[in-house]
């Protein structure tokens, strides 16, 4: 099939170059790739810390199996240990929570024992498969996957925990506190509170043990890029405006209005982060969106979730260690967010994931840090970041003389054309707005020609949002659409 329909692609990232191959796959000739940045690969983005590859933004394949399509494309390219492809490990399915071996540390310098935080990991865990059934069955008692985990934390102590000493009682909900912040990682949000129980079980995950790109995930993008036709992608061409539904031009009823251009198209896909789609969406379409599509835009959440990279000379944490979780012993609470910001950012770091292999990596650890304390945290120098996380770690291990090599943080709220790290599903929000996403404009039922302006990115993906495979997934999907809606043509109208 060979089709000569103008379409323009609005981003760069996985979803903007997998909607491309599709289509130059399937014999569209005419697709172009505008993207704001220098570079492509969006929220794909790897980097160097001294000597060492590491990843700025995704970090991992999540569940890598034959469900996934990134896995499956990491596997053609040959981008993958041998590890990740072993059976045994595709197998394992650890519900989006993979079983890393923990040192946890307490704020008062010493290292915990398994039992000292085994009780609170095994109540948590099990309130967190509770709350996810309330997307399928209706009833939840309460707004926020924060309010839930609060209520039921409270109410189930006062059972199994009544026989326990009150130090032991405190230190347990000081552990549901760092689970809660690193759970705001884990879904890029300030607070707990500020996910919706509802919809919390929409996520789904795939088996696989979680693994990385040893060359770095970048690798991903290049690859699927070089079997692109050169001069696909404009650089350094933000866009200004898309303004569709021109019915004096029915030909090409979108023109994509950028810096130093202005192009004619017949179909554009946006594949823009929901941040930025958040922030432009008045100034982005002309004309506006209808307003089912912009409550949901509202709706949505979009948040923040940075990584600080540390490396170290000599590692301080067990040979066999995999995450290190910190346990402030002042925040019984259960509160997953700081009062004061700009003087306490640094409580919202709750947990260091170990960078393996050594061998690979050296000593390195890479900290998490979500919400508005890490959005404060961007604004620092690198030098107030590195000695603050240095009076972190030498108060967590008691050790006085542990220094950093040296820092990389990300800064994903500050970058102008992402505005965050990526979505989840907000109180207020349901399956609805998910589906309002993905619709295409003009709406159904319009006299005007369909499939004018599409969506794609992680954000519009019913139940992969936040992931990689979810954006890759959304890019097919539109290109689909269109692939599909000229095979249905007639030869004399699809510009064969």
């Amino acid at each position: 099939m060979y089709v000569n329909a103008k379409i323009v692609i609005i981003g760069s990232g996985i979803s903007g170059v997998a909607a491309a191959h599709r289509l130059v796959d399937a014999g569209f000739r005419n697709v172009r790739i505008i993207e704001a940045t220098a570079r492509s690969g969006g929220r794909i983005k790897t980097g160097r810390l001294g000597d060492n590859i590491i990843e700025i933004g995704a970090n991992w394949i999540h569940g890598p199996s034959e469900e996934n399509p990134v896995f499956r494309l990491a596997c053609k390219y040959g981008l993958l240990d041998p590890e990740a492809l072993a059976p045994e490990n595709q197998a394992i399915d650890c519900g989006g929570h993979p079983p890393f071996v923990p040192n946890t540390f307490c704020s008062s310098g010493r290292k915990l024992n398994a039992e000292d935080v085994h009780h609170a990991q095994e109540m948590f865990a099990e309130l967190l498969v509770e709350g996810s059934t309330f997307a399928t069955q209706g009833g939840e008692p309460l707004v926020s996957v924060g309010d839930f985990i609060r209520s039921a934390v409270l109410q189930r102590a006062a059972e199994k925990w009544k026989d326990i000493d009150a130090t032991t009682r405190s230190l347990r909900l000081c552990m549901i506190t760092s689970m809660l912040k690193l759970e705001c990682c884990i879904n890029g949000s300030h607070s707990m509170d500020e996910v919706g129980l509802g919809a919390y079980g929409l996520y789904k995950t795939l088996p696989g043990l979680d693994c990385t790109f040893p060359g770095g995930y970048e690798g991903l993008v290049k690859n699927v890029m070089s079997e692109l036709p050169s001069g696909l992608v404009t650089y350094n061409q933000p866009v200004r405006c898309v303004h569709w539904n021109n019915t004096e031009r029915r030909e090409n009823p979108v023109m994509v209005e950028c810096d130093e251009e202005r192009i004619a198209a017949e179909h554009v896909i946006i594949t823009v982060p929901l941040g930025y789609l958040k922030k432009h969406q008045s100034t982005l379409f002309d004309p506006p969106l209808p307003l089912h599509k912009l409550h949901s835009v509202q709706r949505l959440g979009f948040g923040t979730n940075n990584k600080i990279l540390v490396e170290f000379d000599e590692p301080w944490w067990d040979a066999d260690c995999e995450s290190i979780y910190l346990v402030w012993e002042d925040e019984d609470g259960m509160v997953d967010q700081v009062t004061d910001v700009q003087r306490s950012w640094i409580r919202k770091l709750c947990a260091f994931t170990v960078l393996k292999p050594t061998e690979r990596y050296g000593h390195v650890l890479c900290g998490w840090i979500a919400g508005h304390e890490s959005e404060y945290m961007e604004t620092l120098s690198e030098q107030d970041v590195t000695h603050t996380v240095t009076q972190l770690i030498r108060r967590f291990t008691g050790n006085p003389t542990i220094t950093p090599k040296r820092i990389l943080r990300s800064q994903w709220f500050h970058e102008p054309w992402t505005c965050g790290s990526y979505s989840y599903p907000a109180v207020g929000c349901s399956e609805q707005d998910l589906e309002n996403m993905v619709e295409p404009l003009p709406m159904k039922g319009s006299q005007s020609q369909p499939l004018q302006v599409l969506f794609a990115g992680e954000a519009t993906h019913p139940c992969y949002y936040s992931t990689v495979h979810g954006a890759l997934l959304t890019g097919w999907r539109e290109a689909d659409r269109l692939i599909s809606h000229y095979s249905s043509m007639s030869p004399s109208k699809s510009k064969l």
